[in-house]
């Protein structure tokens, strides 16, 4: 007698296959692992028109209805029928039991895994915090007595021309360029609260000429524009202008002013001011650089002044102002200066 799935198994079981050609005789009953014996074939019969009807007996020769043909049967569905009879054949009847009589147990169960897509990153990392470095507020400054931003006389950022990288010439009427040590100085703007690049930004940039002189100000260089642009931060928070080294002036460290508007818009329009402040430039670099040609009278005035003693950045030496610069005289320089605001 054979019982109910979860029981002990009685006895072994046998599978059979029934042949039956359609409008034939006696149905062939075929035991796996025997030949079928079937009274009403001939050799040599159609065998397209043969079908095949899979059934399970129990140790008496009974049919096993689906639901009570086992474990071997499950395995059997799940895989291939035969690889699964005959491993379970080789391990006896004995192993069949075990099986069975511990499928309403509690054993182990393989936990689910989960997998994260390649080339994903760490689903805890917040991206928009990823680049995020301490930085230090760069101080405000005076903005001088040649802004040209239309705080003192002329306004050169509403005309149309000064949103550019390379400020060496003058636009407009005059297209005169200023001679000098070709210099790239670039600006990286950072939140000093956070940390983060700050892009969309516009930044007002402008220095003195090789000789000293402030274009739209100084004598002979009223007429000329010069030396002075705006550009907005990349999405790295980052401008970067073309230009020449300043020069030194009487009683004032070399360096380069810059103002910091919300957008390019604000800029252009008269907008408000988020910071103002200066970029100093390294001691060595400007004695490299003054001992040329284009530049009399700077290092007599370079040697007159010092970081320390300097109006604007006397008070901490431009601790955060102090550019880092690369290059040569010859070549030319590369700045490069983060500031927090």
């Amino acid at each position: 007698m054979f019982n109910r799935r979860r029981s002990t198994i009685l006895g072994p079981l046998r599978r059979t296959t029934r042949s039956r050609r359609p409008g034939s005789g006696p149905t062939a009953i075929r035991v796996e692992g025997q030949p079928a014996a079937d009274p009403g074939t001939r050799p040599g019969a159609d065998e397209a028109s043969t079908t095949e009807q899979e059934e399970w007996l129990d140790a008496d020769g009974n049919v096993l209805d689906e639901e009570d043909r086992g474990l071997v049967y499950d395995l059997g569905t799940l895989f291939d029928r035969r690889t699964a009879l005959g491993l379970f054949g080789a391990a006896g009847v004995g192993l069949l039991a075990a099986c069975t009589s511990g499928a309403t147990g509690t054993g182990p169960t393989s936990a689910p895994t989960s997998a994260t897509p390649s080339g994903s990153s760490d689903p805890t990392t917040d991206p928009s915090t990823a680049d995020a470095v301490s930085v230090t507020e760069v101080p405000d400054e005076t903005q001088g007595p040649y802004p040209a931003d239309g705080s003192n006389g002329v306004n050169v950022l509403d005309d149309s021309g000064i949103v550019r990288s390379d400020i060496r010439s003058s636009f407009g009427a005059s297209t005169t360029t200023a001679q000098g040590v070709p210099l790239t100085f670039s600006l990286t703007v950072r939140d000093a609260a956070t940390g983060l690049v700050m892009p969309g930004l516009a930044i007002y940039a402008w220095h003195c000429d090789a000789e000293g002189n402030y274009s739209l100000y100084s004598s002979g260089v009223e007429n000329e524009n010069y030396l002075r642009g705006v550009q907005e931060t990349a999405a790295d928070g980052t401008v970067t202008f073309t230009s020449i080294f300043p020069g030194c002036y009487s009683g004032r460290w070399p360096h380069i002013h810059f103002e910091v508007y919300e957008s390019l818009a604000n800029a252009t329009s008269n907008g408000r001011i988020l910071k103002t402040s200066q970029i100093a430039l390294p001691q060595e670099v400007c004695e490299a650089v003054y001992s040329q040609a284009d530049y009399p009278g700077s290092i007599r005035n370079l040697s007159g002044t010092s970081l320390t003693s300097d109006n604007v950045f006397g008070e901490d030496g431009g601790i955060t102002q102090l550019a880092t610069v690369s290059g040569d005289a010859s070549g030319g320089y590369v700045s490069t200066l983060t500031i927090g605001i």
